[in-house]
């Protein structure tokens, strides 16, 4: 018979099945291949809180020779991992990283962003505060008439009241500390939480133990305010993740959880998002979002994708047209394919991007928690050097106790911790409201450190978005051929081919495109091509012209058939850019695939001397890299796919949502909104962040500079040193959010210009 209560044993089996490891087979399905034999899983370990956290995870995971690399977000408190998926000719087993950071003393389960709900920590943590600001007063308002003179009886009295009272809550609103202590010393290893774990017993006991033998003092109080101001900073910093998390979780929340999958039968089966395979035919009603990035089959509707490209117009959605998840189908129902599962659609591309900005290991960071490593020993040491100091001193064990325990409490590192993450926090919150998402936070020291900006034109300066000129005087069947050629191509000029020609684009074979090239075709008539002069006519190719307009030749066996001639218009905000960036010192540069006289053209309007056209993926990557040798630090903005290397070697980098997606991975930033201005508005951003910083590390810094001594000498009570630690703490986090600003006027007006297509989306 069992001993269980009704309902124990079900409860029993979930508790263990939440702390089970996830199987082999689990952690395969849910892991993504990444390339060259290797794989990426991502798992919850709740447990981490502080930078030693991090270091003891990371560091297990590195020393598996199955492990490319691991990195751990604490704001998420996910720890990707990339790992082999052979190694020395054995397949690996991924239930064996789990096992290591179990091993550790963590919890590991699959991480899973749409599981994410209410936050049970934060609402412990919000109830511990207030059992322990419920105890600390009482116990506060018992200390007055202590303090006040009472008699021996009374005194007692109150002191074992306040003894009960703070026995409890320590038990109840302590845990969170003990656990994490206990977890660290069971493993063999320290962290934060251990100097405060026995800071917060040694004073208890010291007060029970003069309890016990009437004493005049007790440090019932000094011992739960402690506790009362540790969970406070605790709970901020939980929360303060937690928001900077809120854009990351209402970007997953524009994901439905599910859609209709219509199977071949004709029957329709309503299937969770993460089921949904390429290749499924689903149904897409007027007023839902699109599940995962999917290819229209049937219907037609108007689709808002600001969440894409930040416009409030409308694309009209037609069979053919390519949907990212997350758009918003308005007005009529379709029927759609889809072309990627949820995990490597656009909207967790976009939630990829914000996971990253915490968990980046930037300069800044990795001091911080080189310095929480050292902290525990250090902390241990001077404790001890303390207690052992005063009580040869003068023989009052007791009071050297008390000093050793003013020590544990006054050199807390929450200071030092919140330095760089509060910071990167806050930065990355501003940016998101200005429409600029970015990696992670070494690309924001990085982006403060320039001297350069590069800039592509076409698509970048511009808006890309080219109109053919001169359309009378073109052929119609150049035109119809050209068309042909052009619809293989997501080129901005190819595009705007197309859109001249007049009905449907005639369907032409066996189409290659060129990288900085264009298109080409092998035809019974003949090598058609169609891209710059150089390449369309080869050796054959007469000097350029000098007009300012794009140009796109047609040519068969390198003889022309027809020439294009476009314009476009500068990208919004673009003159303001530059003006700012110039304004703040920075090296203005432009490098451009186009022909001298188009790039010309746009470097005078915007003012910009150096430039240089003509030039190919390897020309462009090779200018940065040549700056880059000659010390300078270059930003290289840019979107198209002939831009990625230039973007990968710069110092920082930045493509607007528009950009291919090759060019939006390898660069460093992102920004949503059509204007330019978010290249200065990041920059600002970053210089900023940058200086609150090293602000922070010197006021952790000049705290423990000057509380330490005081502690040491014994000038400081545990309540005093409560205090003081919780102060230092509460500065570095009110100083990092004078980071914290108005969205910017641009951000602002595309906000507003996008308000119709939500009050439709709302209604």
């Amino acid at each position: 018979m069992s001993c269980c209560a009704p309902g124990t044993e079900g409860a029993a089996e979930a508790e263990r099945a939440r702390h089970a490891l996830p199987s082999s087979e689990e952690l395969m399905l849910s892991s993504r291949p990444v390339g060259e034999g290797l794989r990426q899983s991502d798992l919850s370990v709740p447990g981490v809180h502080c930078g030693t956290c991090i270091t003891t995870v990371e560091g297990a995971l590195n020393a598996l020779p199955e492990v490319e690399r691991a990195r751990v977000n604490l704001s998420s408190r996910r720890v990707s991992v990339v790992w082999r998926e052979t190694v020395d000719g054995r397949p690996t087993d991924p239930q064996a990283i789990a096992a290591a950071i179990r091993a550790t003393g963590y919890d590991a389960h699959l991480f899973s962003l749409a599981a994410e709900g209410d936050d049970a920590l934060r609402n412990q943590l919000i109830r511990a505060v207030a059992v322990a600001g419920f105890a600390a007063t009482n116990i506060m308002l018992l200390s007055v008439s202590v303090w006040s003179g009472a008699e021996s009886a009374t005194r007692d009295l109150f002191h074992w009241i306040s003894a009960f009272i703070a026995g409890p809550t320590l038990i109840y609103a302590g845990r969170f500390f003990y656990r994490s202590a206990w977890n660290a010393v069971k493993h063999g290893r320290t962290n934060m939480d251990v100097p405060i774990a026995l800071a917060i017993t040694l004073s208890y006991i010291v007060s029970l133990w003069e309890t016990l033998h009437s004493a005049e003092h007790a440090w019932f109080d000094a011992t739960v305010s402690l506790l009362f101001f540790l969970l406070i900073g605790r709970t901020l910093d939980h929360v303060m993740r937690d928001r900077a998390r809120s854009a990351i979780t209402g970007l997953a929340r524009l994901s439905p959880r599910g859609a209709m999958v219509l199977a071949a039968d004709g029957t329709r089966d309503y299937r969770p998002v993460e089921e949904i395979a390429v290749g499924d035919r689903l149904s897409v009603a007027a007023g839902e979002r699109i599940p995962v990035d999917c290819r229209v089959l049937a219907g037609a509707s108007d689709i808002d994708r600001s969440i894409v490209n930040g416009e409030s117009e409308p694309l009209a959605a037609r069979p053919g047209t390519q949907l990212e998840a997350g758009a918003m189908n308005l007005t009529g129902a379709l029927t759609v394919e889809a072309t990627a599962i949820a995990r490597d659609s656009f909207l967790s591309e976009v939630i990829g991007l914000m996971e990253a900005a915490e968990g980046g290991r930037a300069r800044y960071r990795r001091i911080a928690d080189r310095a929480a490593q050292i902290y525990s020993p250090a902390v241990h040491l001077l404790a001890l050097t303390s207690f052992l100091g005063w009580g040869f001193y003068d023989g009052d064990w007791k009071h050297a106790l008390l000093v050793a325990i003013a020590v544990l409490i006054i050199t807390c590192p929450c200071a030092l911790g919140l330095a760089v993450p509060v910071v990167q926090v806050v930065a990355a919150g501003r940016l998101f409201a200005g429409g600029v998402m970015v990696k992670d936070g070494s690309a924001m020291e990085r982006l403060a450190e320039i001297d350069t900006a590069v800039f592509d034109k076409t698509g970048t300066l511009t808006l890309g978005k080219p109109r053919l000129v001169d359309r009378d005087r073109i052929e119609r069947a150049h035109l119809a051929l050209a068309a042909g050629l052009a619809a293989h191509s997501r080129h901005p000029l190819s595009a705007a081919i197309v859109a001249a020609h007049p009905g449907p684009a005639p369907v032409v074979g066996d189409v290659a495109e060129i990288a900085g090239g264009g298109l080409e075709a092998r035809t019974p008539d003949g090598v058609l091509r169609l891209g710059n002069r150089a390449f369309a006519c080869g050796a054959a190719a007469e000097g350029e012209g000098a007009h300012a307009l794009s140009e796109v030749v047609l040519s068969r066996d390198s003889a022309v058939l027809a020439t294009f001639r476009f314009e476009d218009a500068l990208r919004p905000g673009a003159r303001e850019a530059v003006a700012r960036l110039a304004a703040a010192g920075l090296d203005m540069a432009i490098l451009s695939g186009d022909r001298a006289p188009a790039v010309a053209r746009i470097a005078g309007l915007l003012r910009i001397d150096r430039w240089r056209a003509a030039l190919t993926p390897r020309d462009k990557t090779e200018v940065v890299a040549e700056r880059a040798a000659a010390g300078r630090r270059v930003l290289m903005v840019g979107d198209g796919i002939n831009d990625a290397p230039a973007l990968a070697a710069a110092h920082v980098s930045i493509a607007p949502a528009t950009a291919a997606d090759v060019g939006r991975q390898a660069a460093d930033f992102v920004f949503l909104h059509e204007s330019l201005e978010a290249v200065p508005f990041a920059y600002d951003t970053a210089k900023r962040a940058g200086r609150l910083i090293r602000q922070n590390f010197a006021l952790a810094i000049g705290y423990n500079v000057l509380a330490v001594p005081i502690a040491i000498l014994g000038h400081a009570t545990p309540l005093i040193a409560a205090i003081a630690m919780s102060t230092s703490s509460i500065i570095v986090v009110v100083n990092s959010l004078r980071l914290r600003g108005a969205v910017p006027a641009f951000a602002r007006k595309a906000a507003e210009e996008s308000r119709p297509a939500k009050l439709v989306e709302a209604a």
